[in-house]
């Protein structure tokens, strides 16, 4: 299937400001939410398509992805969507009781004591400059909590359950009386939750979850580059009463590199070269990302001057070729000669002053500039 541009989805141009594009999604969330027209297939999916655009429009690194690489350059950094209209709610709750004045799912409000979906982790993880140029998966293990297998996740010991708080009523929150105002609070026996749990699960201390390491692989595509992050979809911390997990990101910091320096997709590097190779010209070997290559220096090269080799430098990140290498000149002066260098040396000097007497020398001519 064939993705619509998201700014065309949204009816928005390409530099609108972040308000521009929440606007539009709103007008759109409340054209086509399913529960709205409930039942209508297009209308469904055409709530996913503005979900997604809104997602990647408001997050400035998806943006800014998106507007150098496309779907494509999407794609590669790990998203890819949302896998269903769960996704979606979980992810723009707040904007959803914003825009309909109600709870995440249209009509319904959210209560405290239902399912919720579970934190999202953060993981920073360092590549050299070589696998952020290939791409590399790399293990990785962090801790995070996850469902406790005692009580699954509802904080009881087995054989009970979590009990509607009778302060509240299961509504999370009561109502004070203060002369003329009256004043909204969570509830202080279930502290908001709307339910209280009588007896705590022992191997939890109440709380649903437990502290586990956990080891994952992450596939790191080729010509990522620092402030780039992966979304790994409900490798998160777990959700709460059944709510489904959050997700992992992986944000992506490329070390710096002894002998190159990378400039967008190209890599650059000095390579030093002695008077004679300047002057009569050479054919060297140059070290690149992929080994070494020959280079040929032309004759009269420029202390500073610069060469490259063609896709020898990072790719791009939607696949579409690679940068060049670029090898910047330098000339070096020997800090130590031999006495047979000296003679030389001096030879050449009587020379290029014969040539300086005649007019064709080097201070000549910028004199008579």
């Amino acid at each position: 299937m064939i993705k619509r541009d998201y700014y065309e989805v949204l009816g928005v141009s390409s530099n609108a400001s972040d308000e521009e594009i929440k606007k539009a999604y709103r007008k759109s969330a409340l054209k086509y939410h399913p529960d709205r027209n409930p039942g209508d297939k297009e209308c469904e999916e055409k709530f996913k398509e503005a979900s997604e655009a809104y997602e990647v429009l408001r997050d400035s690194e998806k943006r800014g992805l998106y507007d150098r690489f496309g779907h494509d350059g999407l794609k590669n950094s790990g998203f890819s969507g949302f896998s269903g209209f769960e996704d979606i709610f979980m992810s723009f709750g707040d904007i959803f009781e914003d825009f309909f004045g109600l709870g995440g799912f249209g009509g319904r409000r959210r209560n405290r004591s239902s399912a919720q979906r579970g934190d999202d982790l953060k993981y920073d993880i360092h590549i050299s400059l070589h696998e952020a140029a290939f791409g590399i998966e790399k293990k990785i293990e962090l801790k995070k909590g996850i469902q406790c297998p005692t009580c699954s996740g509802n904080g009881s010991e087995p054989g009970t359950s979590p009990e509607t708080c009778s302060m509240c009523n299961g509504a999370g929150k009561v109502k004070q009386q203060q002369g003329f105002f009256s004043i909204v609070t969570a509830c202080p026996r279930c502290h908001g939750n709307g339910s209280y749990i009588s007896k705590p699960c022992k191997k939890c201390s109440g709380s649903g979850k437990i502290l586990q390491k956990k080891s994952l692989k992450v596939k790191i595509p080729a010509g990522v580059e620092t402030g780039m992050k992966l979304r790994l979809v409900q490798e998160g911390e777990s959700g709460e009463r059944g709510g489904p997990p959050g997700d992992l990101y992986v944000f992506i910091h490329v070390n710096e590199d002894p002998l190159f320096k990378r400039h967008n997709n190209d890599i650059v590097c000095q390579i030093p070269i002695s008077f004679s190779q300047a002057a009569l010209g050479d054919e060297i070997e140059v070290p690149t990302l992929n080994g070494r290559e020959k280079l040929k220096i032309p004759k009269g090269i420029q202390s500073g001057e610069l060469l490259s080799i063609k896709g020898a430098g990072i790719p791009y990140i939607n696949g579409s070729g690679r940068g060049n290498e670029i090898i910047q000149v330098i000339v070096k002066t020997p800090e130590k000669i031999s006495k047979r260098q000296e003679e030389l040396f001096r030879e050449l000097a009587l020379l290029e002053e014969e040539q300086n007497e005649k007019g064709k020398g080097f201070f000549k001519n910028i004199f008579n500039q």
